[in-house]
């Protein structure tokens, strides 16, 4: 076996020699190779003006640092992986060195300076000038293919295709936007490209990514400061994609389960008692919900002067405690609104000026300026003690019953230049400010909650913000068609980039628009998206209690989809918390070769197998759907079967939009549930949708108690696997129980339905013994039940009629 492996390595070499021998090299006319040398598995090259390590993480990620004389290399923000790759080979032949993996190849020429980055023998990206410095830059500059296809820079509303654009990179809420918007809250300076690679410039400070403006296939990196460190990673597939770029910036830990539920929120709820009457409309009209969240109102009465109280407004709210207690036996979570802000009229101004918890100016003092809410100064989230203050205020509201923390205008929004903070200058850190405010609240309940799992809804964040358990949101949206239009785009393009819980304010946010079929459309798209929350200005209701009749019924039709398919969706969180695999997924995960997907997004992948089309225009009557090739779709709601590989015109529906799901794939379901603290597989239902085309399929069901930490790490979950297996005229479906060491399962009988089983089926039988069943001859639906042991497998065989 080494043998074989040896030889293959110097196949790879060999092929790797020979695409050097073809490259063309861009030339660095400043830079001169001195020496190199491999210290431990870090390859050093000294330059004139500094030098170059090369490491790589495993065969998939490679980082390439430059260290300009006389400067360090700094610490990275964003990446948590720890190098682990064996089987690395150094060449030097022709005045080129060559650093290789099993896949990746670091090309270095001596004389001109150069490198080249190439996967597989494929030429991925060439340096066009290595890192150069003007009066107010750093820049760096990249060779581009003419075809190249680039996605990421953050959340941006430019297309699915960002090439052609110069990306500031200065995170910043957009009021009010809709079908463009260059500059929003998530600025990332991450670059993924068609041919499935990406470059992570691994950098705080603000700056620009430039992807090919000119339209000279140039890509180029420019800052004020900071790193000279970037990771290229490369792979085959893109799920493979996703799950090597969360291995190097960090997966997303499970959300508690009612997270996936739905949320009571406006801007805002006024009083306690405003709140409590709030839900009681939701109960009085069983429209499931399993959170309410209290915007700015909670501890003041106006939108000015009073934020940094982050304390109860008692008048308004004469009992919190009460209150929350009293929702909490309900089943429904109290989630507060905190902002970074002290205003120096808020009751806290004293208190953290005298702590020293506060950004500062050029002369020490608390730095002090004005902007929409009053005259305030910024809480520095970098400063140890500044740390312990926040934490603490957070850790007395959660000894309250708070659930979870919504992080609002942590852009921060309003953030001067000249403002300084412990780590560095406002631009040199403005862009990680959202992520470390999530690592503040996260490793807070880490330390002091280590049995909860933590809520924490943000605004603002940066590459591997996941790992914090950030929930982003897509910032104001218009409440208009406009502002839903591209709402798919950025929570793939966000996904991409490892961050998968993006969603966006359901029905809108920004304006007065009293307009219900875009309202119950967003709502409908809302269940196919990771978080499902209304939410908006209170000058048209954004809860669905107090629509209209229709339009509320619409809603809770909706609603109660999204808790039918909560064992799915858990499963879904579970699988994105394992691989770093995103829960919306754009259709060329499909078919990766298909040149014409790379620009789709109002139609994508919602876990394996659900296809979502949105309907995103007033009145539409059809939509044109593509159905990827390979599969067979059916309409998840009449049954309608389709073949793959083209694209159908659908008639759309005033009850749901086109959604469609693969044949071959389980879909676990519940019913009857007011919020998740009844959530239970005690009596669930599984569908299983059945292709002749599809000798073999496979799927799982993950559970845990949906609320401790690591629960699948702890031995605290069973996950259960189905498999299915057609071969003459017989289909089998397998139920495969598994369980951690620390968890006890319990007996479900589950209601078996079959879809596309076109006519009646001679027999069906568990585990050799016959059991009734019925067959619907119109939806063509085979429907049976039984009972799954705790721990137990089992065996379903269905003799097919021919």
């Amino acid at each position: 076996m080494r043998l074989l492996q040896g030889l293959r390595l110097r196949l790879f070499v060999f092929i790797a020699l020979i695409a050097i021998s073809t490259t063309v090299f861009a030339q660095n006319s400043a830079r001169e190779f001195l020496s190199s040398q491999l210290r431990g598995k870090v390859l050093e090259i000294k330059t004139n003006d500094g030098r170059y390590e090369i490491q790589f993480y495993n065969e998939n990620i490679v980082e390439t640092a430059f260290i300009p004389s006389g400067e360090k290399k700094g610490i990275s923000h964003a990446v948590v992986m720890n190098p682990k790759v064996d089987d690395l080979s150094l060449v030097q032949k022709n005045g080129i060195i060559t650093y290789m993996s099993k896949g990746l190849v670091v090309e270095v020429s001596k004389s001109p300076f150069s490198i080249q980055y190439l996967y597989k023998g494929k030429n991925l990206i060439s340096e066009k000038e290595g890192y150069t410095k003007t009066d107010s830059t750093e820049n760096i500059d990249f060779n581009l293919e003419k075809e190249e296809v680039l996605f990421g820079g953050g959340a941006r509303v430019l297309g699915m295709n960002r090439r052609g654009n110069r990306l500031q990179l200065y995170n910043r809420a957009h009021y009010g936007y809709g079908t463009h918007s260059e500059l929003m809250n998530y600025t990332m300076p991450v670059v993924i490209s068609s041919k499935k690679y990406a470059i992570h410039f691994d950098n705080a400070p603000i700056g620009f990514l430039d992807l090919d403006s000119q339209k000279n296939n140039t890509l180029r990196y420019e800052t004020i400061s900071g790193r000279k460190v970037y990771q290229v990673v490369a792979t085959d597939t893109w799920e493979d994609f996703t799950y090597q770029f969360t291995e190097l910036t960090g997966r997303q830990p499970m959300l508690p389960r009612w997270a996936f539920g739905n949320f009571s929120s406006r801007f805002g709820y006024h009083s306690q008692r405003e709140t409590v009457e709030t839900i009681d409309h939701f109960l009085k009209d069983s429209i499931p919900v399993d959170a309410i969240i209290l915007d700015l109102y909670w501890f003041g009465k106006t939108v000015k002067d009073e934020m940094g109280n982050l304390a109860f407004d008692r008048d308004s709210f004469p009992n919190p405690e009460k209150m929350i207690s009293d929702l909490n036996d309900r089943g429904v979570k109290t989630i507060l609104i905190t902002e970074p802000f002290i205003l120096t009229t808020s009751d806290r101004w004293d208190e953290a000026v005298r702590e020293g918890v506060l950004g500062l100016d050029s002369l020490g003092n608390p730095y002090k300026y004005d902007f929409f809410f009053g005259n305030t100064g910024l809480v520095d989230v970098f400063k140890p003690k500044a740390i312990d203050w926040f934490w603490n205020i957070y850790k007395g509201l959660a000894n309250k019953g708070v659930a979870g923390w919504w992080g609002d205008l942590g852009e921060p929004e309003v953030h001067p230049s000249e403002l300084l903070h412990v780590n560095g200058t406002a631009d040199e850190v403005h862009n990680i400010y959202g992520h470390y405010w999530a690592k503040l609240v996260y490793e807070g309940y880490k330390k002091d909650f280590p049995e909860q799992r933590p809520f924490i809804l943000m605004r603002a964040g940066a590459v591997g913000s996941q790992r914090y358990g950030m929930i982003p949101w897509t910032g104001d949206v218009s409440r208009s068609w406009d502002g839903l239009k591209p709402q798919t785009e950025i929570s793939l393009q966000m996904g991409l980039q490892g961050i998968s819980y993006m969603h966006s304010d359901l029905g809108g946010f920004a304006g007065a628009n009293l307009d219900d079929e875009l309202y119950t459309r967003w709502l409908q798209y809302g269940v196919f998206q990771p978080i499902f929350r209304p939410h908006a200005q209170e000058d048209v209701a954004s809860e669905p209690v107090f629509r209209e009749p229709a339009t509320k019924a619409l809603a809770k039709k909706s609603i109660e989809l999204r808790y039918k398919l909560m064992p799915y969706i858990y499963t879904m969180a579970f699988e994105n918390h394992q691989t770093g695999l995103p829960l919306m997924r754009p259709l060329f995960f499909e078919e990766e070769d298909n040149q014409d997907l790379l620009h789709i997004s109002d139609t994508y992948l919602w876990g394996d197998a659900f296809l979502v089309s949105t309907v995103t225009d007033p009145g539409l009557k059809n939509k044109e759907v593509y159905m990827p090739k390979n599969s067979v779709w059916f309409d998840f709601v009449t049954d309608k079967k389709y073949d793959g590989g083209k694209a159908y015109t659908i008639k759309t529906q005033k009850e749901s939009i086109p959604v469609f799901v693969r044949g071959g794939s389980f879909v676990p379901m519940v019913q009857g549930m007011k919020n998740t603290i009844g959530y239970s597989l005690k009596n669930m239902d599984l569908h299983y949708y059945h292709a002749a085309s599809v000798n073999e399929s496979e799927g799982k069901l993950y559970n845990d108690d949906g609320e401790t930490p690591a629960a699948y790490e702890k031995g605290e979950y069973e996950m259960l696997r189905f498999n299915s297996t057609y071969k003459s005229g017989k289909l089998s479906i397998n139920l495969i129980s598994e369980t951690g060491d620390h968890y006890k399962a319990i007996d479900k009988k589950i209601s078996h339905f079959i879809h596309n089983i076109e006519k009646q089926p001679k027999k069906v039988s568990i585990n050799g013994k016959r059991v009734d069943f019925t067959w619907d001859e119109k939806s063509n639906t085979l429907g049976f039940s039984g009972v799954l042991k705790a721990e137990k497998n089992q065996t379903i065989t269905i003799k097919l009629a021919k």
